[in-house]
C-alpha cells in the first residue's frame, strides 16, 4: 500500500491518496541515486564562478555574491524570510499534496538537493505531521514561494504544524515522531521553495472532485426530468451523434441510463401535452455537462504534464550544466484552474434553473408551489432555492479569471506572475458551491418525485431517492431544513450515490 516515489510517474490518484487518505510514501533507490548525482554537480559548481542560488542571493539580489562560509546561512535565511504568508491556514489535504509533490520534483534529480531533503519531506508525510501554511503569499511565480517556505520550515524544526489533531511547534512534533530537523546546504533553499506544487496539488484534487460532481449532476438531472414530467427524447443517441462533442455524448448516455424503464417518463409520452419541447435547462443539459467534461479532460492533460515536469530554478542538467529557466511560472495551471471554474460554475448555474422550475407552480406541471405541504402556512423548499441561487451568483464572480492579472515584484525582476494560486483557491470554492447547489436540487427532485405518486420513478432514480431518504424525510410540514441540506451535501462528498446505482445495475461514466 506504500506509494513508491520515483519522481516520474506520479498520478493524480496518488496525489489524492497521500493528501486525503494518508497513504505512506517511500523514495525509490533510483530516485535517491538520481538526486545524489545532481548534488555532486552542485557541490562541484559551488567552488567555481558565481551561480544563481548556489553562491548568489535571490531574485533582485541575484548579483550579490555570497562567501562560502555564509552560503548555508543564506539557505536558512531564505526559508525564514519567504515564510511570510498571512491569513487562515489552508486545508491539510492541500499542504500534504504540496509536500508530496515537492518531494516528487526533488526526486527527478534536476534540483541539486541532497536525498536527505526529499527524505525529510517523506518522513513528515508518513508521520502525519502537516505544516501550517497561511492562505496568502503565492503569486504563482516563482511558483508557490511563501507556501513552500512554510512547508520547508517544518523539516528545519521551525514554525508550527498540525500533529495528532493539535497545533504544535514543529521541533516538538519532530521529536515525538522520532525525526531530526535537517540543515540545508547550497541551492537547497531554492530547491524546496521554487515550484508550483501547491497549485498543482489543488488542481489534482479538484479534478477528482469535479469528475464525481459531473456524474452526480447527471444523476440528479435525471430525477428533475422525471419531477417535471419532461421527455427523454432529446437525449437519443442518434440525435446526440449529430454533434460529436465527446463529453456531450457521455452526459446524454448517462441520462438515458438513468431514465431507462421510467414509469413517470412513459406516463406522458402518449397523452396530450401542450409542450412542444422542454426548456433549455432540461434539453440542453448534455451540452452544458458535456462541455464541462471536455474542459475537465483538457485540464487533466495539463495536470498530467505538470506531474511529469521538473519545476525549479536553476535546473541541474544531465551534462553538468546549471541553467536558469522559467519552469516555475504557474500559467499552465492557472489557465486550467480558471477554465475549470468557468465550466463547473455553469454546471451549478443550470442546476439552479432546473430547481427553480420545479418550485414554480406556473412551470412545474401540477406540483404545489415550492413543493409545500400546506401552501401558505408552509414555505416548502422556497428558501433552499434562495441558498442555491446565492451560491450560483457567487460562482459567477468566482468564475472571473485570476490568471489574467499580474503585479510586478522583487524590484521588477519578477515582472510577470501567474496568480495561479488564486485561480486554484477560488476553484475550490466553486466546487464546494456547486456540490451544495446539486444537494439542494437533489432534495427538491426527490420530493417532487414523491409528489408524483402513484407514478414511480425509474429503478436508477428510485435508488437515489431511497438513498436520500436515509438522511432526509419525505414530503410533509415545514421543518428545520439546513441540517437536511448539509446531510445531502455529505452524500455528494462520498461514493454513496454511485453505490446506490450499483444495486440496480446502473453504472455511469
Amino acid at each position: 500500500m506504500t506509494i513508491q516515489l520515483n519522481g516520474p510517474g506520479v498520478t493524480i490518484g496518488e496525489v489524492a491518496a497521500v493528501a486525503r487518505r494518508y497513504k505512506s510514501v517511500e523514495l525509490t533507490p533510483t530516485a535517491i541515486d538520481r538526486m545524489a548525482a545532481a548534488r555532486a554537480v552542485v557541490e562541484q559548481l559551488a567552488e567555481g564562478e558565481p551561480k544563481y542560488g548556489i553562491s548568489t542571493g535571490f531574485g533582485a539580489l541575484a548579483t550579490v555574491s555570497i562567501p562560502a562560509d555564509r552560503r548555508r546561512a543564506l539557505q536558512i535565511a531564505l526559508i525564514r524570510s519567504h515564510a511570510a504568508g498571512m491569513g487562515d491556514p489552508v486545508e491539510d489535504e492541500v499542504v500534504r499534496a504540496m509536500v508530496f509533490l515537492r518531494a516528487r520534483t526533488l526526486a527527478l534529480g534536476h534540483s541539486g538537493a541532497r536525498p536527505l531533503v526529499a527524505q525529510a519531506m517523506v518522513d513528515i508525510l508518513n508521520a502525519g505531521i502537516t505544516p501550517i501554511v497561511p492562505e496568502y503569499g503565492s503569486l504563482g511565480a516563482s511558483g508557490d514561494l511563501a507556501p513552500l517556505a512554510h512547508g520547508a520550515m517544518a523539516i528545519l524544526g521551525e514554525g508550527n504544524v498540525m500533529y495528532d489533531g493539535q497545533v504544535r511547534a514543529a521541533a516538538e512534533a519532530l521529536q515525538e515522531a522520532g525525526l531530526v530537523p535537517i540543515v540545508l546546504a547550497e541551492k537547497e533553499g531554492l530547491a524546496v521553495t521554487n515550484g508550483t506544487d501547491a497549485i498543482l496539488g489543488m488542481l489534482c484534487l479538484a479534478i477528482i472532485d469535479i469528475e464525481r460532481l459531473l456524474i452526480q449532476a447527471d444523476m440528479i438531472t435525471a430525477m428533475t426530468i422525471e419531477a417535471l414530467l419532461a421527455t427523454d427524447a432529446p437525449f437519443a443517441a442518434d440525435l446526440q451523434a449529430l454533434r460529436p462533442q465527446p463529453g456531450q455524448a457521455v452526459a446524454a448516455a448517462n441520462l438515458r441510463a438513468m431514465l431507462a424503464s421510467s414509469p413517470i417518463v412513459a406516463s406522458h409520452a402518449t397523452v396530450d401535452d401542450t409542450r412542444v419541447q422542454d426548456a433549455y435547462s432540461i434539453r440542453c443539459t448534455p451540452s452544458v455537462h458535456g462541455a464541462a467534461r471536455d474542459t475537465l479532460e483538457h485540464c487533466r492533460f495539463v495536470a498530467r504534464n505538470e506531474l511529469a515536469s521538473a519545476i525549479d530554478n536553476p535546473m541541474v542538467l544531465a551534462d553538468g550544466r546549471v541553467e536558469s529557466c522559467g519552469n516555475f511560472h504557474g500559467a499552465p495551471l492557472g489557465f486550467a484552474a480558471d477554465f475549470l471554474a468557468i465550466a463547473v460554475a455553469e454546471v451549478g448555474a443550470i442546476a439552479e434553473r432546473r430547481m427553480d422550475r420545479m418550485l414554480d407552480k406556473a412551470r412545474n406541471h401540477g406540483l404545489p408551489p415550492f413543493l409545500a405541504e400546506e401552501v401558505g402556512v408552509d414555505s416548502g423548499l422556497m428558501i433552499g432555492h434562495y441558498t442555491a441561487a446565492a451560491m450560483a451568483s457567487e460562482n459567477k464572480r468566482l468564475a472571473a479569471p485570476a490568471s489574467v492579472d499580474s503585479l510586478p515584484t522583487s524590484g521588477m525582476q519578477e515582472d510577470h506572475v501567474s496568480m495561479a494560486w488564486l485561480a486554484a483557491r477560488k476553484l475550490r470554492k466553486v466546487i464546494d458551491n456547486v456540490r451544495r447547489i446539486l444537494a439542494v436540487e437533489y432534495v427538491c427532485a426527490a420530493r417532487a418525485i414523491d409528489l408524483r405518486a402513484p407514478l414511480e420513478p425509474s429503478p436508477a432514480t428510485g435508488a437515489l431517492r431511497t438513498l436520500l431518504r436515509t438522511v432526509v424525510q419525505g414530503p410533509g410540514p415545514d421543518r428545520y431544513l439546513s441540517p437536511e441540506l448539509a446531510a445531502t451535501e455529505e452524500l455528494l462528498r462520498s461514493e454513496a450515490m454511485a453505490e446506490a446505482l450499483e444495486t440496480v445495475g446502473v453504472s455511469l461514466h
